[in-house]
Parts: structure tokens; C-alpha cells; sequence
């Protein structure tokens, strides 16, 4: 027997995979290279041209150094190289890439306004800017989503996580997509349980190898654990009543005993049983609730009645 548990789920964005690029200077977007959500965007690849003076006065104090240590070098005790290295790094705190810096100090001339590149790959989810827009220092220019793995988020009852264990099989199959079944692994299981709807959130990281997956699909998250040897009956043997379960026992020829057992784990057409019978005992599996009609017809009373909760 194993336990299966079979939940629906949405797929999300894996958020460890989220990527803010924001400005590192105060400034106006003069261009905006991207302008639609859902663009793929390479790293390095241009996102807006700003025009900052703050960057601009970096600039030129680099470019003075430059000069400077032209003109004065082995004149003077002042260290040109020092005062280089220091403008060099302001502007590259401030953003600016080391090929950048080299092309100032080929081309010795500073434009006006200043290409931001973006610092990590992915599709834009959040794009909250314009041209002509004032951005602040530290202001986020977009917000980027690496597709390559995602989160199969399901919700589950209270009740059932005792079945979530972090070494689960789980398979996430696909309606959308002829019921496409990716294997992954439990991520994270919400501590926090919802006080009102006693659902809980379980995680599963997913790969999506060739980006057929999307946000926002529909799911079915099933979830095994590993196999262990039980007593198990046909679920049509086993009487419930919602209080308790009850099995019929031949005890000779044409005689049976209505025996209380404890169930476990419910598999495909099986049941477990915990305690209550014994392998070897002969179980009615067939015709147990005629047996039961019998009984109460001939005795005027429940077989189950009898028994202590």
C-alpha cells in the first residue's frame, strides 16, 4: 500500500527566480527600449536611456582625470592613477558597465544621456515606467521572471497533511496540454494554516525545459509516498457508517460474525486494515450489505450496534 493524494493547483512564477533591475542614479527616461509586458529581455541588453546629472558630473570629473594625468604624469606628486581608480568606481556604482567606461575613455566625449543595461535575463512581469518619467535612486526600471523551472501551487486540506512528506513522489500532470506529467519535488509546505478554511499551501518546483509551461495554468499535483507492506481488503468489504467499519467474518459453514475494524490507507480498490481481523480470516466480500439487510430483518437490530466505539 501507498498513500496517493490527488490536488488541484495553479501554476506561478518561481520567485527565487525574480529579477528587479532598478536605477542606481536619480534621473528623467529619455527612451525606453522595452514597453510591453511579457518581452523577453537578455542580459546586458539596453532597457532606457536616462539623463542624470549626477552621472553626468562623474563623467566629466573622470574624463578631467583623464586628462590630467596625460598632462601631468612624473610632473607632479599627485597620484593620477588613485584619482582615476575612484571616478572609475563612482561610475560604476552608479551603474555603468565596464565597456561602457572603456568607451569614454576611447572616445573622450560624454553624451548626455546614459544606456542602462539589464542586469538579468528573463520575461517582463512588471513594467511600471514611461518616457519623460522621473526616476528616483534605487527605483525599479522593471521587474523580470525566469521561466526555465515554476511553482505547482496546491492547496490542501488540514486533514491530509500528515500524507505531505518532503520525499514524496510527486508527478504535476497538465490538462491544458493532454495531460502532460512533469516529475518534480516538494518545495515548501505553508506552515500557516488558513484559520477560516483549514487549507494549507504545498509548493512543487517544476521544470520547464522547453518554456511550453505558463503561469497561471491549472493543475493536478499527485503525490505518493513510498510503498509498504499492509493487510488490505476490497473496499466493498468494509462497512462504514461514518462512525465506524465493520467486516463480515465466516466463522463456519453458512455462519458469519460481524467483526469492527480499523481502516488505514485507501488505494485504487483497496483499503487498510489496521487491527480488528487477522490474515488468514475468511472475509465476505461480496454481498455485505445483504448480509447486513439479513441480519436486521431476522434479529430487529444494526450488527453494528453491538459493537464498542
Amino acid at each position: 500500500m501507498s498513500d496517493k493524494l490527488t490536488l488541484t493547483g495553479t501554476l506561478n512564477f518561481n520567485q527565487y527566480k525574480m529579477h528587479s533591475v532598478s536605477s542606481r542614479v536619480m534621473g528623467r527616461v529619455e527612451k525606453l527600449y522595452y514597453r510591453n509586458i511579457g518581452e523577453y529581455v537578455p542580459q546586458g541588453s539596453p532597457l532606457i536611456e536616462i539623463y542624470s546629472e549626477e552621472l553626468n558630473n562623474a563623467k566629466q570629473e573622470y574624463l578631467l582625470a583623464l586628462e590630467r594625468r596625460n598632462l601631468f604624469t612624473g610632473n607632479t606628486s599627485i597620484d593620477f592613477n588613485q584619482l582615476l581608480q575612484s571616478s572609475r568606481n563612482k561610475l560604476s556604482l552608479w551603474g555603468m558597465s565596464e565597456g561602457q567606461i572603456r568607451q569614454l575613455e576611447r572616445s573622450r566625449k560624454a553624451s548626455l544621456t546614459t544606456t542602462v543595461l539589464s542586469t538579468g535575463a528573463g520575461y517582463i512581469t512588471n513594467l511600471n515606467i514611461s518616457e519623460g518619467a522621473y526616476l528616483s535612486e534605487g527605483g525599479t526600471i522593471l521587474t523580470l521572471a525566469d521561466l526555465s523551472t515554476l511553482w505547482a501551487e496546491a492547496q490542501v486540506y488540514s486533514s491530509q497533511m500528515a500524507l505531505i512528506h518532503r520525499d514524496s513522489k510527486v508527478t504535476v500532470s497538465l490538462p491544458d496540454l493532454d495531460n502532460l506529467k512533469i516529475e518534480g519535488k516538494i518545495d515548501f509546505t505553508n506552515p500557516e494554516i488558513n484559520s477560516a478554511s483549514r487549507i494549507n499551501l504545498v509548493r512543487v518546483s517544476i521544470p520547464n525545459k522547453d518554456h511550453l509551461l505558463k503561469p497561471g495554468m491549472s493543475v493536478y499535483v499527485l503525490l505518493e509516498n513510498p510503498s509498504t507492506n499492509s493487510l488490505t481488503l476490497p473496499i466493498d468489504a468494509v462497512i462504514r457508517d461514518g462512525k465506524m467499519a465493520t467486516v463480515w467474518v465466516k466463522t463456519a459453514k453458512n455462519t458469519f460474525v460481524n467483526k469492527m475494524v480499523k481502516t488505514g490507507l485507501e488505494t485504487d480498490d483497496r483499503i487498510e486494515i489496521i487491527s480488528g481481523i487477522k490474515e488468514g480470516d475468511d472475509i465476505v466480500i461480496s454481498g455485505t450489505y445483504l448480509l447486513n439487510s439479513e441480519y436486521i430483518f431476522k434479529k430487529g437490530a444494526n450488527p453494528m450496534a453491538g459493537h464498542d466505539m
